[in-house]
C-alpha cells in the first residue's frame, strides 16, 4: 500500500482524554492554542475537538475576549502602501 492511499490518524479531543470539567476563560495560553494567528477561531476539523467541548471552548474564547483577555483581531502589517492591491 502506498503512503497517499493511508487513512489519515483520527484526530481526538485533547479535553475528553484529560476528562475536562470546565473551560477556563482566563487560561488564555490554552485558549490561544485553539485561534489562528490573526485572532479567529479554529474550526473542529483542525483541532479535533468534540461538538460539546467546542462549543464551551468557543463560548470560553468569547468571554476572554469581552474581558480583553485575548484580542478579537491581530493587526496585520501589509507591504502595501496606500491600501490599495496594486492596481
Amino acid at each position: 500500500m502506498s503512503d497517499y492511499a493511508r487513512k489519515p490518524r483520527r484526530k481526538f479531543c485533547a479535553f475528553c482524554k484529560d476528562k475536562t470539567e470546565y473551560i477556563d476563560y482566563k487560561d488564555t495560553q490554552m485558549l490561544r492554542k485553539y485561534m489562528t494567528d490573526r485572532g479567529k477561531i479554529k474550526p473542529r476539523r483542525v483541532t479535533g475537538t468534540c461538538a460539546q467541548h467546542q462549543h464551551r471552548l468557543s463560548m470560553a474564547i468569547k468571554r476572554a475576549r469581552e474581558m480583553a483577555l485575548v484580542p478579537y483581531t491581530v493587526p496585520v502589517i501589509s507591504g502595501r502602501v496606500d491600501g490599495r492591491r496594486g492596481r
